[in-house]
């Protein structure tokens, strides 16, 4: 029969004497002798001894009673009953999910072993979570083996530190719902972005978004792990790029979609309409006479890009984003420089900020540069606005996308 719980687990105040002198040999003077305190954790320690029997000993019934009673009297019971019990069901299955419920109400009730306790299953961890307070958050979210279920609960807390805890624990299952989330919440919380970096789950919509408020380093970082070539997606698609040559574009939604596929950056369609023989006049243009709004929109339309998204990388602080545009629509060096001069209002010569832009432009390679500028394009759009299709008409109007794609 297994050692009784109040045997492995000692309480000196039952007895009135202290942790040196109490022993499990030492009998009880009667109940009557015992304040309710005391009385009271006598009566968790024989339940709990109930609950953690054997299963060759007893019957179900019997300690699915006790552990009710248990769970029932531990919601009440002082922080130090709560500490006992939580270490006394450490290595019972049956005890720790009321043990573990119970104490999610102070950091006393439950401690570390959260860690440990593997009879608790996904409902309970999710429970803590919800009900307990941000020292249970943070213990369960570095329990080993959590699945995603656990971890979008914790997401959804909003608990910065546990969502911290969470992304450090390499074995941690981040669900689709979880990273969602996080992203979402990584915009007031940039502190979070070294972490969701590191993630397996983190797909480029994800990342290249949260590029726009990620300090420079995870932006170098970013624009190296979530670029890509797209060969194999051109590839698979020059079918489907002939036909739009020969039928042109008429949903929306599929038009969104061929415009992160297609080789080909810069708008020649637009490009028919403009005041400008090239991009690279515009650019020179804008580098003399100052960027305005309608010189800003006229370099982004030509560069294949809506205004918004234009406006977003001439706007951002970091300037990263020149060095990719520059780069994904074929612009050559001199380019970059009048580009900078012509939103930031100033020579680039000795510019430390500028050396930084410029060592990401050559860093990137074009087809890489254009899912960067692709995706960003793409997701102000869409990946957070699913039903969004602001994007399609004007590309459709302009003939954004033909049969020759395959050029910058």
């Amino acid at each position: 029969m297994a050692e009784p719980a109040h045997a492995q687990f000692p309480d000196p105040e039952l007895e009135g004497a202290d942790e040196e002198t109490w022993s499990p040999e030492t009998p009880m003077e009667g109940p009557g002798k015992l304040d309710a305190k005391s009385l009271n954790r006598v009566l968790l320690k024989r339940l709990m001894d109930v609950v953690a029997l054997p299963s060759s000993v007893g019957n179900l019934q019997d300690r699915a009673i006790s552990g009710d009673l248990l769970l029932e009297l531990l919601v009440d019971a002082d922080v130090g009953a709560r500490i006992v019990f939580a270490a006394a069901g450490r290595d019972d299955a049956g005890a720790q999910a009321p043990v573990a419920v119970s104490g999610a109400g102070h950091p006393g009730g439950v401690g570390t072993d959260h860690r440990q306790q593997q009879g608790l299953d996904d409902a309970d961890l999710i429970q803590i979570v919800l009900h307990g307070g941000a020292f249970h958050r943070r213990v369960v979210a570095s329990r080993q083996d959590l699945g995603p279920a656990v971890s979008s609960a914790i997401a959804e807390t909003g608990d910065i530190d546990a969502i911290q805890a969470l992304l450090r624990n390499t074995r941690a299952q981040l669900s689709d719902r979880a990273v969602d989330a996080i992203v979402s919440i990584s915009s007031d919380a940039p502190q979070l972005t070294s972490y969701l970096i590191t993630r397996e789950e983190l797909r480029p919509a994800h990342a290249l978004s949260m590029f726009w408020w990620s300090k420079r380093e995870e932006r170098r970082t970013i624009l190296m792990k979530f670029s890509a070539e797209r060969m194999l997606l051109i590839e698979g698609c020059a079918e489907v790029f002939k036909q739009i040559g020969r039928n042109g574009l008429k949903d929306p939604t599929f038009a969104k979609a061929m415009l992160v596929i297609e080789r080909r950056q810069r708008n020649r369609s637009a490009l028919a309409l403009s005041e400008f023989e090239s991009l690279d006049q515009a650019v020179e243009h804008a580098a003399a006479v100052g960027m305005t709004t309608q010189l800003r929109d006229e370099i982004s339309t030509l560069s294949g890009i809506t205004p918004q998204t234009g406006e977003r990388i001439m706007k951002d602080p970091g300037s990263e984003g020149l060095a990719v545009l520059c780069k994904a629509t074929g612009l050559k060096r001199h380019s970059l420089r009048s580009l900078w001069q012509a939103v930031k209002g100033e020579a680039p010569e000795g510019s430390q900020h500028f050396a930084h832009v410029q060592d990401v432009y050559e860093s990137m390679a074009v087809a890489k540069a254009q899912t960067v500028l692709r995706y960003w394009n793409w997701t102000m759009e869409t990946a957070f606005s699913p039903n969004s299709t602001t994007l399609a008409p004007d590309l459709m109007r302009r003939g954004g996308i033909g049969a020759d794609a395959g050029e910058v």
